[in-house]
C-alpha cells in the first residue's frame, strides 16, 4: 500500500490571509488524520507556502506577470502563451496525485473583480485534468455566488460539475451553484474552514491577558478591519466612486471613535489593503489610531480577542472576530457576509460597504456595544456548533476521498 499523494490548489501564499487560513485548516486535518499522506501545492505564492507550511509548492502560472494588466504586445503574447503552457503544467501536476483539495476560498464567486481567463480558467484546467486522469478533485468548504458574466459563469459551472466532491461554506453558495445548473443534491454545507482553526484561548492564552502581551491594545480599543474595496464584477463602471465612498465613510467613523477617546486598531486581510490603512492614518492623524502588522489569521484573532468590539469588511476578518467571540459589526460587501452574520446570530449588525453612512454606522456600533455580554454568549454557542459541523465534514472527507489507497499513481511523461 502506498501513501496517498494529496495536492492543494489555489491562490495560496499570495498575501490573502483568509485563503492561507483555509489552507492551514486543511493541512492540520491532513496531519492529524492522515500523517502518512504526501502533500504538495500548486499555488500563487509557492515560496511563501513552502516557507510557512513546510510543503513543496509550484507556481500556479508559468507567466509571472499573470495578474498585471497587459497593454503591450509582448505582455499580451506572454499571457496567451502562458495559458497554453499552464494547461500542460496543470495536467502533469494533477496526474501525479490521488486527490487534489481546493481548500475553501471564494473560488466559485465573482464578488470581487474577476476575469474569466484568470483564476476561473485555472480552476477549470484543474477539474478537467482531474476528470481526465482519474484524480479526485475536492472543492471543500468553498464560497460561490451566482455569476452574470457568461464566460466566467460557464467556466465556474463546468469546474464545479467536473469535481468529485463539493461542499460549501453557506446555503447561499449551494443555492448559487444550483441556480447555475449544477446538481447539488449530494453536496454539503458546513461553516467556513477557518472556524476549525484554534483560537488564542485554545493556545492557552486567556483573552484577558492578551492586552498586556500586545501592549498597544488596552481595554476600550476597537478593531476596524479595512479593505481595498472597489465593488464587484458588476460594479466596474463605478468602481472608483464606490471606493471613495467606502474610504470616506470608514474614515469618518474612525474619527468619531477617536473623538470619543477610543483607541482604534486598523487591521487588514490582504497585502493590497495597505493603501487604505495609510489613507486613514493620514486623514485622522491621531496617536489613538495604530496599525499593527498581521501576517496570519492567528495574528488577527489575537488582536480581536483583546478588543471590546470589531468592525470589519473582509469576510475572513469577520470570521476571526466572530470566532474569538468579539461583538462584531460587518461592513458587508456581498451576500456571503450577511449570511455569515445571520448564521452567527448577528444579522442586525450589517452595514453596506458600498454606502457607508458614518452616522448610521456609529449608531449601530453603540447598540452593538450595549448588547455586548448577550452577543458574546450567543457567539460561544454558535462557535461550538460550527466546530462540531466541521469535525463531521472532515470525517466525511476521509470516507469519500482518502480511504486506504493502493492505487498506483500515474507519473507524468
Amino acid at each position: 500500500m502506498t501513501a496517498a499523494r494529496v495536492g492543494v490548489f489555489g491562490l495560496l501564499g499570495s498575501g490573502n490571509l483568509g485563503n492561507d487560513g483555509s489552507l492551514e485548516a486543511v493541512l492540520a486535518y491532513l496531519r492529524a488524520e492522515h500523517p502518512e499522506a504526501v502533500v504538495d501545492a500548486l499555488c500563487g505564492g509557492p515560496e511563501a507556502v513552502t516557507t510557512r507550511y513546510g510543503i513543496p509548492a509550484r507556481r500556479l502560472h508559468w507567466y509571472r506577470g499573470e495578474y498585471r494588466t497587459a497593454s503591450q504586445a509582448g505582455a499580451i503574447a506572454g499571457k496567451g502563451l502562458g495559458k497554453l503552457i499552464d494547461a500542460v503544467r496543470t495536467a502533469a501536476w494533477v496526474r501525479r496525485h490521488d486527490v487534489v483539495i481546493v481548500p475553501g476560498m471564494g473560488v466559485l464567486e465573482a464578488t470581487l473583480p474577476l476575469r474569466p481567463w484568470g483564476f476561473p480558467y485555472s480552476l477549470f484546467l484543474l477539474c478537467a485534468s482531474g476528470r481526465l486522469f482519474g484524480t479526485r478533485v475536492a472543492l471543500v468548504g468553498v464560497g460561490a455566488d451566482e455569476i452574470h458574466d457568461r464566460p466566467t459563469r460557464a467556466l465556474v459551472r463546468w469546474s464545479a460539475g467536473l469535481a468529485a466532491y463539493r461542499s460549501y461554506r453557506d446555503d447561499l453558495s449551494r443555492d448559487a451553484l444550483r441556480a447555475m445548473g449544477v446538481n447539488t443534491a449530494r453536496d454539503k454545507v458546513c461553516p467556513d474552514l477557518a472556524f476549525a482553526l484554534p483560537t488564542p484561548r485554545e493556545w492557552g492564552i486567556p483573552c484577558s491577558k492578551l492586552v498586556g502581551e500586545l501592549g498597544e491594545a488596552p481595554s476600550g480599543s476597537v478593531c476596524v478591519g479595512v479593505m481595498d474595496f472597489h465593488g464587484g464584477n458588476d460594479d466596474r463602471a463605478r468602481a472608483e466612486e464606490i471606493h471613495r465612498r467606502y474610504l470616506e465613510g470608514t474614515t469618518r467613523f474612525v474619527r468619531a471613535l477617536v473623538e470619543d477617546g477610543r483607541r482604534v486598531r486598523l487591521l487588514t486581510g490582504d497585502s493590497c489593503d495597505s493603501p487604505v490603512v495609510a489613507a486613514i492614518l493620514a486623514a485622522v492623524d491621531s496617536p489613538l489610531v495604530t496599525a499593527p502588522e498581521v501576517a496570519s489569521l492567528a495574528d488577527l484573532m489575537k488582536e480581536m480577542a483583546a478588543a471590546d468590539a470589531v468592525v470589519a469588511t473582509r469576510y475572513h476578518n469577520l470570521i476571526c472576530a466572530l470566532k474569538v467571540g468579539a461583538p462584531t459589526l460587518a461592513l458587508s460587501y456581498a451576500a456571503k457576509s450577511d449570511a455569515l452574520m445571520d448564521r452567527m446570530g448577528l444579522a442586525a449588525y450589517c452595514h453596506p460597504a458600498r454606502e457607508v453612512d458614518a452616522d448610521r454606522l456609529l449608531e449601530q456600533f453603540r447598540e452593538l456595544e450595549r448588547r455586548s455580554a448577550e452577543l458574546r454568549q450567543t457567539l460561544t454557542e454558535r462557535n461550538l456548533a460550527a466546530t462540531r459541523q466541521l469535525d463531521g465534514q472532515f470525517h466525511e472527507l476521509t470516507a469519500a476521498l482518502l480511504p486506504a489507497n493502493n492505487r498506483p499513481r500515474q507519473e507524468a511523461a
